[in-house]
């Protein structure tokens, strides 16, 4: 029973069946089948981006540049089909995919090859992705009516019981859960954020390794840019801002240790859902959107005390003090 309280992801769902069960008592139709998988749907993008910044996070760095690449890949993505409406979807989205592979692969090589610390970085990206935006659109929007219908159909169509935006999602946890658990380079990936000098010693060159992570980020953030744009119907400079923020609250309240080298994929799903669930819900509850970032940032607070708290080592006596004779 104790193993099992201390199994985060068990606590997880836990903590999300209870939340749901607090908010039927007041709206029983919140946990109709029907708008559970409408609550999974609205959360796919944050599952999928949740799942990159997993991998950079395992390595002992972090992308905050996340987002930024999201909106540029997504701005990108709506001009090209905006300029010539003719493109094939799969087309754009592989566009979208290799920009945003190429903005991460920026990212992973100031931090291997420049050794600069990994937040200053993605700092710095962020700005420049932005700033980017404005200067391939101006300034000015693209919307709906500038948008092919194919453009903006694929996440909503319907694929046996649910939009095509939720199971790439499925596909997304599935294709990043095999990579971690039966490849090298996800074993590297918790090697290097487990004790990188030791990883060194085992042949892993860990600033690849974390190039490799950065790239995979910049893919997922490549792809959500797509589904980001063409789900809402509008590109614009600010799209998603902050929403960096959410990205990583997913991870680190899924378990992911900031410290590196502790993770998994059940955990950033369902900390992606916990969040999501939260957000869904706090809206139907009237609260405030002021009072929900304040919630939102307790529960990042308590899930980071927790994780604490959890990877605290006793420490190993090596060297016993002689008993006088």
């Amino acid at each position: 029973m104790a193993k099992i309280l201390k199994n985060r992801e068990i606590l997880l769902v836990v903590a999300i069946a209870a939340l749901l069960m607090a908010i039927t008592l007041r709206f029983p139709g919140f946990v109709a089948p029907a708008n559970l998988a409408r609550v999974y749907n609205d959360t796919s993008i944050l599952i999928i981006l949740a799942l990159g910044q997993m991998a950079v996070i395992l390595t002992r760095c972090i992308d905050l540049s996340m987002a930024a690449n999201l909106a540029l890949c997504g701005m990108v993505a709506a001009m090209i089909n905006a300029a010539f409406p003719g493109v094939p979807i799969p087309f754009v989205i592989l566009a979208a995919v290799v920009l945003g592979a190429l903005l991460g692969s920026v990212n992973g090589l100031l931090v291997w090859k420049l050794d600069i610390p990994p937040i200053v970085v993605t700092l710095g990206t962020l700005t420049i992705y932005r700033g980017t935006i404005f200067l391939l659109s101006n300034g000015a929007w693209i919307n709906a009516h500038q948008m092919s219908d194919a453009f903006k159909a694929l996440p909503r169509a319907p694929l046996a019981g649910l939009p095509v935006l939720s199971w790439l999602s499925v596909l997304a946890i599935a294709a990043v859960y095999l990579l971690m658990t039966r490849t090298p380079v996800g074993r590297a990936f918790y090697a290097v954020g487990g004790n990188p000098h030791a990883a060194v010693y085992t042949g892993i060159d860990v600033g690849r390794t974390r190039f490799i992570a950065y790239c995979l980020s910049g893919a997922l953030a490549g792809l959500s840019g797509y589904l980001w744009v063409s789900r809402y119907a509008v590109a614009y400079v600010d799209i998603a801002a902050g929403f960096e923020l959410d990205i990583i609250a997913a991870c680190v309240i899924g378990g992911i240790s900031i410290a590196g080298g502790i993770g998994s994929v059940p955990g950033a799903v369902l900390g992606s859902l916990f969040l999501g669930v939260i957000k869904n819900a706090l809206p139907v509850v009237n609260i405030s959107p002021f009072a929900q970032l304040a919630i939102s940032g307790t529960v990042i607070i308590i899930a980071v005390a927790v994780n604490a708290r959890a990877e605290k080592r006793r420490g190993r006596v090596i060297l016993k003090k002689a008993e006088a004779v």
